[in-house]
């Protein structure tokens, strides 16, 4: 079946400023994600692309759009479905805020069941993505053939949550997974299982510096963080 490469989109204003944006309007690329951005077209240069599928959030469609700019014969589809988690009441909440709450820790270490206050559940998000993959699996290698590669620009928590069906984890398992901004992973479908072969591949080492803050107690951000500094 087809190849699929996941590009979390860029980063943002709402990573920067430590925001849980979920679906919040108007939240764009800050200048380091437009770089991203901007880099993109030169890293996937080898690739031949059949399409591709993103998120209708406008940080998604902003990553994508210096790719569609360097190969205008390249076809965008709009997916609904690999839209950023519906995190409700949290969305446009202070990470730091967010990290008080009771439900964070269900978040953490039992993500199946976590559902957000006025939002979606964590096993709704995965389920309407991985639907989304397989379908547009299907759709692409009956256009294109098997050996077909196409791109979806989706978000953190989306991506990571693909890669965690990919690898027949549980969901309670998928914040052991990162993939920070812009970050390329690749999943190879085939008819028995898929293959993992790029994790959040960005070609940028400086995330694995020491940092003056060191991440505390081995929490995952939710939404995916905002990369290396």
């Amino acid at each position: 079946m087809a190849t699929l490469i996941l590009v979390r989109h860029g980063r943002s204003t709402a990573n920067t400023s430590g925001v849980l944006a979920g679906r919040t309007p108007g939240v764009s690329l800050d200048e380091r994600g437009a770089a991203q951005a901007a880099a993109l077209p030169g890293r996937l240069a080898d690739v031949p692309l059949a399409a591709v599928v993103s998120s209708p959030l406008q940080r998604c469609r902003e990553t994508v759009r210096p790719l569609l700019d360097a190969r205008p014969d390249l076809p965008l589809h709009v997916e609904d479905r690999i839209n950023e988690c519906d995190y409700g009441d949290w969305s446009g909440r202070k990470l730091a805020e967010l990290n008080d709450e009771p439900l964070m820790e269900i978040v953490q270490a039992h993500a199946s069941a976590a559902a957000f206050p006025g939002g979606e559940s964590m096993r709704a998000m995965q389920a309407r993505a991985v639907d989304a993959v397989h379908d547009w699996n299907a759709r692409i290698e009956a256009e294109h053939g098997e050996d077909a590669c196409y791109l979806m620009c989706s978000h953190g928590d989306i991506v990571k949550s693909v890669v965690a069906d990919a690898l027949g984890l549980h969901l309670d398992m998928f914040q052991r997974v990162h993939v920070d901004p812009c970050s390329v992973t690749v999943i190879r479908y085939t008819r028995l299982r898929p293959f993992l072969v790029r994790l959040g591949d960005t070609g940028d080492f400086a995330g694995f510096a020491p940092r003056e803050h060191p991440d505390s107690g081995g929490t995952a951000e939710v939404g995916g963080g905002a990369g290396a500094p």
